[in-house]
């Protein structure tokens, strides 16, 4: 059973690092190609939007933060997974 929690901590770990690091550089890489046209670009859009879109839509029915400049989805699934992996140190 040690070993399973081992695992699941360390997979756990590693995917949200991962996808942690694919939103930092999906940040980076819009300033040097806002269109998103690039293949880098593009691959980063494909991790990350299928988690971002949900919370999207989310803000967009409850009618939050819109017309602001700032694309509020994005920096709250950035906060949630530095929060989960904080959660995650905190309790291995």
């Amino acid at each position: 059973m040690e070993l399973f929690h081992a695992i699941l901590y360390h997979t756990l770990s590693a995917m949200l690092t991962i996808l942690w690091l694919a939103l930092f550089l999906r940040a980076i890489f819009s300033w040097f190609d806002p269109t998103g046209e690039g293949w880098f670009s593009g691959l980063l859009y494909m991790i990350t939007e299928p988690m971002i879109h949900p919370i999207r839509v989310l803000f967009e029915k409850m009618n939050w933060f819109q017309g602001t400049p700032l694309d509020v989805p994005f920096f709250a699934l950035v906060l949630l997974v530095v929060i989960l992996r904080t959660l995650l140190t905190f309790f291995a």
